[in-house]
């Protein structure tokens, strides 16, 4: 909501269907004060009633899925609980760069546990962070590793967290050997960087800075990347799209993302959110 109480506006409908490939339904829902992982059992049925909301409001424009990004283990088990109680919604799961002094041989196996679930159909986010040094480098490069080798043991796509830190995250992932299916979430790089990334077969993801004004950089890479290479998302609550910085975001206002996307594709927007549609089903399976 922005400072007055009001959230942000409501877009006009999509042309078309599509779906928010990353958010943080947990942290949208308040769920880090809530008690118990289970969303919709007795101690926390307020969240479960708020996830069905976040769904209906985004489903009232257009998008139609969400993608919910767990980055600890206590949010990965919330978010593969929601996924199971909820239709439509789905599941990343990891330890977050950020977190990766947590990432314990323990934790990364309840990980794996976890995204052997039906309803869980990524791990990520995970990556290397150089932004922050909440971790230390040396046990990001660690669970970074760990959890490509996760997502190759499970079949499921790897989900990138790419702050400042372009270069490594590619000779990670070609040193340790990439899953088949690779997305960079909220992708922040250069028309440069996205070439080497599209060389590689990945998906770029991209988000509400693409919308800002000082994003030229961003927009280039934009047009340089092939539609059946991306995906759109919110990154809820955080990153909202111009005219909206400063208040949460929210799947609903994926529609702001996506028509920025297309003009700069110059594609009418349906196709583009017919393309981003089908990219998703490739990169998630079978909704």
């Amino acid at each position: 909501m922005s400072r007055d109480g009001t959230p942000p506006a409501v877009p006009r409908a999509l042309d078309g269907e599509v779906f928010d490939s990353h958010c943080h339904l947990d942290i949208m829902v308040g769920e880090r004060q809530a008690s118990g992982a289970d969303p919709i059992g007795t101690a926390a049925q307020a969240a479960g009633t708020d996830v069905r909301r976040i769904l209906a409001e985004a489903r009232a424009v257009g998008v139609t899925r969400l993608v919910t990004i767990g980055y600890d283990l206590r949010s990965s088990r919330w978010n593969a609980a929601t996924a199971a109680a909820v239709e439509g919604v789905y599941a990343g799961v990891a330890v977050h760069p950020n977190e990766s002094h947590a990432a314990t041989p323990e934790t990364l196996a309840e990980i794996e546990k976890l995204a052997r679930e039906p309803h869980v159909r990524a791990v990520g986010e995970t990556g290397l962070d150089y932004y922050r040094d909440w971790s230390s480098k040396a046990d990001q490069h660690a669970s970074f590793r760990a959890h490509i080798e996760i997502a190759k043991r499970t079949g499921k796509a790897l989900v990138i967290h790419d702050r400042d830190a372009h270069d490594d995250v590619l000779s990670v992932l070609i040193d340790e050997g990439a899953p088949d299916v690779v997305v960079f979430h909220s992708f922040s790089g250069d028309a440069a960087f996205a070439a080497r990334c599209v060389k590689e077969g990945y998906h770029l993801s991209f988000s509400g800075p693409v919308t800002y004004k000082n994003a030229a950089a961003l927009r280039e890479a934009v047009r340089s990347t092939p539609p059946e290479l991306m995906l759109v998302e919110t990154d809820a609550p955080y990153l909202p799209p111009t005219p909206h910085r400063g208040k949460p975001n929210s799947p609903y206002l994926i529609p702001l993302v996506l028509r920025c996307l297309a003009e700069l594709k110059s594609l009418p927007e349906a196709e583009l959110a017919a393309t981003v549609s089908a990219n998703g089903e490739r990169v998630f399976g079978a909704w």
